[in-house]
């Protein structure tokens, strides 16, 4: 049985800004990047644990289409999203989530 999915505020806002900005490139590009994070969040949520831990107990799952990453944790009854991640970004604006 799938987990449930919460995002922390600010995975909710990148990922938000993310979609706006891929809508802003090309009509539609914003939906399209929308549909692959739920894609990924599906998966997640069905097998947390097929993706790799990347720092503690933090797991990442690289998007396939776009440059950007999903950072959550495994709690017992959840998925928490920490980050929705841009692969340019400095990866030490991660710490502390």
């Amino acid at each position: 049985m799938p987990l449930s999915v919460v995002f922390r505020k600010i995975a909710r806002q990148e990922m938000d800004e993310a979609i706006a900005w891929y809508e802003e490139q090309r009509q539609g590009l914003g939906l399209e990047f929308a549909a692959e994070v739920e894609r990924f969040i599906h998966a997640i949520a069905d097998t947390p644990e097929r993706f790799r831990l990347v720092r503690g107990e933090v797991r990442r799952a690289v998007l396939l289409r776009f440059p950007f990453s999903i950072h959550f944790i495994i709690e017992s009854q959840r998925i928490v999203v920490l980050a929705v991640f841009h692969a340019k970004r400095d990866p030490k604006r991660l710490e502390g989530r």
